[in-house]
């Protein structure tokens, strides 16, 4: 009964440190008290502890990409700064880019110009922009040959839309009126900005005189090309609004009349009463009688058409002497521009069948053969004092006097024949100058 322990009493520290029993000796109570035995882990609480690793590694590359990323967006910011930032160029300069000139090629170039101020930093640029067009779906555009105006200050970025999208410096090709195709192709040959051969003689009277904008070293056959199509359409246009009733077939022939008005007057103001005149003598079947018409039956092509005609070349018989042939020519005698061509298919109303020069660049219209003799009379009258004043063409210095300078521009004109007795409508008019 002595060991029993009260009810309610604790239990002896001693005895817990003992796990419960008492102690054997001195020594054994003087022992700290043992801890707890360790408890048994679940099967849970072993995969989160395998899992740890895991989660750092996840967590690591997580941390590194993120500051990838902010590394690499303020590198971009850095860099794209770069790319806009204003170039060393001081001044507007051209630069010309050759033909199969590679990437680095050009930048060198570039940087040889003081353009840029580092060739790699152009060739980085450069493939990082294409890279972005790649990304958002576009063709790379590739660095193209030509002449380009580059302006000051421009930046790495502007440089390489400029040579990217091509746009090249212009040239203005500019063919007058009334050329033969032989001298329109020999204008183009020699002209500097052009390039390439061209393959062969265009038809007389298909090409459409015009002032064309052109790139440096355009193939000189694309420009004839561009002229036959540009013809091709004026023609098919103006014929289709012509008028009606006239004595034409068909749009050769009024290509073939039109170059004949293109080489009788350069007056706009005149065209379509020229026109007129030719016209009204197509109805009477009388012959056109026109001067150019001989030079060009004698000289084709070369033409030289300031050369006065002499009077037996009027009377040489050629496919376009239209003074020795009934009706048109069989070709064009040039290349009519759009007046000439518009003033054929809607000529004047009027009912001329002859013109003279009137000395003073134009021409004098008549109806009849009595009006018309009289406008020769008078312009014979001006021709012998224009020969007068052109006695002393120069002055002490060699200076050509006003007179000189008008003489120059007149046509020499043949004696006039008395009529023939001939009752017929060409017969009726003196062979020399009848319309002029």
């Amino acid at each position: 009964m002595r060991n029993r322990h009260p009810a309610g009493q604790h239990m002896d520290p001693y005895l817990a440190r003992t796990g419960g029993g008492l102690a054997r000796s001195p020594s054994e109570r003087l022992e700290p008290t043992r801890p707890p035995p360790p408890r048994r882990r679940s099967h849970g609480s072993r995969e989160v502890r395998r899992a740890r690793p895991l989660l750092r590694l996840v967590n690591g590359l997580l941390t590194f990409t993120l500051v990838v990323m902010i590394l690499a967006g303020a590198s971009a910011f850095v860099f794209d700064g770069q790319l806009d930032a204003p170039g060393p160029l001081q001044q507007p300069k051209t630069i010309v880019i050759p033909k199969n000139e590679g990437t680095l090629e050009i930048a060198a170039r570039l940087e040889r110009e003081g353009m840029v101020t580092d060739r790699r930093l152009f060739v980085v640029a450069y493939r990082w922009m294409q890279l972005a067009a790649m990304i958002e779906g576009a063709k790379p555009a590739p660095l193209k040959a030509g002449d380009y105006a580059v302006r000051e200050n421009a930046s790495v970025r502007q440089l390489i839309e400029l040579l990217s999208e091509g746009k090249t410096l212009t040239y203005r090709v500019t063919i007058p009126e009334g050329l033969t195709s032989y001298q329109i192709v020999e204008r183009l040959k020699a002209d500097p900005n052009l390039s390439g051969d061209i393959e062969a003689m265009p038809p007389e009277g298909s090409l459409l005189p015009e002032t064309f904008i052109v790139e440096r070293g355009m193939a000189r056959q694309s420009v004839i090309d561009r002229m036959q199509a540009e013809a091709h359409k004026l023609i098919e246009r103006a014929w289709a609004h012509r008028k009606k009733d006239l004595p034409i077939k068909s749009a050769e022939d009024a290509v073939i009349l039109a170059s004949i008005v293109e080489k009788e007057t350069g007056r706009n103001a005149e065209r379509d009463r020229v026109a007129a005149v030719f016209l009204n003598r197509l109805r009477q079947n009388m012959r056109l009688q026109s001067d150019p018409t001989i030079l060009y039956g004698l000289g084709g092509g070369k033409t030289v058409w300031s050369r006065p005609i002499q009077k037996p070349e009027i009377s040489q018989k050629t496919a376009h002497n239209t003074y020795q042939i009934d009706g048109l020519p069989p070709t064009p005698i040039c290349n009519p521009g759009r007046a000439a061509l518009e003033a054929v298919l809607n000529p004047a109303e009027t009912k001329d069948l002859y013109f003279v020069a009137d000395g003073a660049g134009g021409h004098v219209f008549a109806e009849t053969l009595r009006d018309h003799n009289a406008n020769v009379q008078k312009w014979r009258a001006a021709e012998k004092e224009l020969r007068g004043k052109t006695v002393s063409p120069t002055t002490n210095a060699g200076t050509t006097t006003p007179a000189a300078k008008a003489r120059a521009v007149v046509r020499t004109v043949p004696p006039a024949k008395a009529p023939p007795t001939d009752a017929s409508p060409e017969a009726a008019v003196p062979e020399a100058k009848q319309k002029r």
